[in-house]
């Protein structure tokens, strides 16, 4: 058993601009899924933004992103980062999960969705919003 942290980037229809900056500093391999891509638009304007993004590099680097949708409050620098955690064991993430979850706020409980076995966010006691899920391959 084993989990990785991610700093996961938050924007708002920048994602893909900041993602291919740091790919043409870092090098690596982009992904981005928009929401097009992942039939979740919301607002046709923002149906190409990402809705997951990232750079993994063979150097070691990685980072996520994503763009928030209008209809989520987003203050550009308030909140410009999550913390993700990985993992492929849902026993491991669910209590890794049950030790984060408590004192904090729930954003969205840990359970299943359309892109991952187990998917969850809080924010903890300290202000500090974690994202937590269980890895599943990418087949876009």
């Amino acid at each position: 058993m084993s989990v990785t942290t991610i700093t996961h980037l938050n924007f708002r229809g920048e994602a893909r601009a900041a993602l291919d900056y740091y790919r043409s500093v870092f090098g690596g391999h982009l992904v981005a899924v928009t929401y097009r891509d992942a039939g979740a638009v919301g607002e046709e304007k923002e149906a190409d933004w990402v809705m997951w993004g990232q750079v993994a590099a063979e150097n070691g680097f990685h980072v996520m992103a994503y763009d928030v949708p209008s209809a989520l409050p987003f203050d550009r620098g308030e909140n410009p980062f999550f913390v993700s955690v990985r993992g492929a064991d849902t026993e491991e993430i669910s209590a890794l999960w049950a030790g984060l979850a408590e004192g904090s706020t729930l954003v969205r409980e840990l359970g299943p969705a359309p892109w991952a076995p187990l998917y969850g966010m809080l924010t903890d006691r300290f202000g500090v919003t974690w994202v937590l899920d269980v890895t599943a391959p990418y087949e876009g």
